[in-house]
């Protein structure tokens, strides 16, 4: 069986990191499969590529605003990149022949980019697949987007299946974004995807200062791009504090911010890392976790029981911040919202976090959420490829059907 993942890759982490998760759950059930990883993302070399897994890199792309980008590296127009990844991603199916293009979160891709690829996979009898995160944006902001370019309506003409990862009793897209008939019944809750992947969750690297006679407290803030208000109240918080304090900044952070964050660090004995993909192997270790809201690096940090403050971003979306008030709500997690944020404020919350119990915090989770998602879109998508016939479908794409749909 062969794969096409595809994430845009204009904020941040989580597309890519996502699909390598579902990624790994599909070499694993399926070891002779192959994945072509399409993703914009530069550092993705060192997220860990699982076995069976090679990445198609495609020009970065640096995100502005909702629905607004520009290149992050190659000097060239925003129509022109968008042509050239376009191209890259027609010519990817049209060569590797697979028999599943799953795409995250973006159904056309960036500027529709992914639109010439998504019909040679029909034309071919290939099957398509969707990945959705729990949570979009707000239902106002996604119902005005999708009206734009009826999207709602499109994504049945273009996809056989809808995976959303998350659980419906948490957060549901389809009655928040009023998903219509035909899209509501190609759409399966898979649970949440977290990232497994063997190089992940191998032996890290060791927790600097980290020991038994003084609590340790990491920050972090994803990919980094726009994480540098909070590492820096961090910073101020953990001034003359008895923690063995970490910063880790993140891979797309500005090297101008990040110089000026070491040196900050640097001034009150702080232990400095720009970027650590094997981060989440500390989680378990440390006894307090500061944090933006991105999907991964929360549903990481809760799956392991960490005592996590998650101070969300709120623009240009504000997608972190509703999964952040739900899971504050189930005591998954500590909430600061972004205009509350200050010095004093954060050390009291990391004060409190550090009275909470590990096991407490793991159990509470296990109980609540399903962390298996990346298992459960790996067996649709295999589902998917099943299917086809000689590599490619036989027969029309029939809408996805099952326990687990709408």
């Amino acid at each position: 069986m062969r794969f096409l993942f595809y994430s845009h890759d204009g904020l941040g982490l989580g597309h890519t990191r996502r699909n390598l998760g579902i990624a790994d759950a599909v070499t694993k059930l399926q070891p002779d499969a192959a994945v072509l990883m399409a993703t914009g993302l530069d550092s993705v070399r060192y997220l860990g590529i699982p076995s069976g897994v090679g990445v198609l890199k495609l020009p970065g792309l640096r995100k502005l605003a909702n629905e607004a980008y520009s290149g992050r590296n190659l000097p060239i127009s925003f129509t022109e990149l968008v042509t050239l990844r376009s191209a890259l991603l027609k010519a990817a199916v049209e060569s590797f022949r697979p028999h599943v293009l799953l795409a995250d979160k973006h159904p056309f891709g960036v500027g529709e980019e992914l639109l010439p690829a998504l019909k040679v996979m029909r034309a071919i009898g290939g099957r398509t697949v969707l990945g959705l995160r729990d949570i979009l944006d707000s239902r106002e902001t996604m119902l005005r987007e999708w009206a734009r370019r009826d999207i709602a309506n499109r994504i049945p003409r273009y996809y056989d299946r809808v995976l959303v990862y998350g659980d419906r009793a948490i957060f549901d897209p389809v009655a928040a974004y009023d998903f219509p008939p035909a899209l509501a019944r190609r759409t399966v809750f898979c649970g949440y995807v977290i990232n497994r992947t063997r190089f992940e969750w191998r032996a890290g690297d060791a927790i600097p200062g980290h020991s038994p006679q003084r609590p340790t407290v990491v920050a972090t803030a994803g990919g980094g791009q726009d994480g540098v208000r909070l590492l820096r109240c961090f910073l101020r918080a953990a001034a003359g504090m008895d923690w063995n304090t970490v910063v880790v900044t993140g891979s797309e952070t500005p090297t101008r911010e990040r110089k000026s964050l070491e040196a900050q660090a640097g001034e009150i004995g702080a232990s400095f890392r720009s970027f650590l993909p094997a981060l989440s192997n500390w989680f378990e270790k440390i006894d307090t976790l500061v944090s933006m809201g991105g999907y991964n690096t929360i549903l990481e940090a809760v799956a392991a029981g960490t005592p996590t403050i998650c101070v969300p971003r709120i623009v240009p979306r504000v997608e972190q911040l509703l999964r952040a008030i739900a899971f504050a709500k189930l005591g998954l997690l500590r909430l600061i919202h972004p205009g509350d944020l200050d010095p004093l404020g954060l050390r009291h919350e990391i004060e409190e976090a550090l009275r909470s119990s590990h096991e407490e915090l793991k159990r509470r989770a296990r109980a609540i959420i399903n962390f298996d998602g990346a298992r459960a879109a790996a067996l649709q998508i295999i589902e998917a490829a099943s299917e086809t016939e000689g590599g490619f479908a036989s027969r029309p794409a029939n809408e996805a059907t099952g326990s687990g749909a709408a």
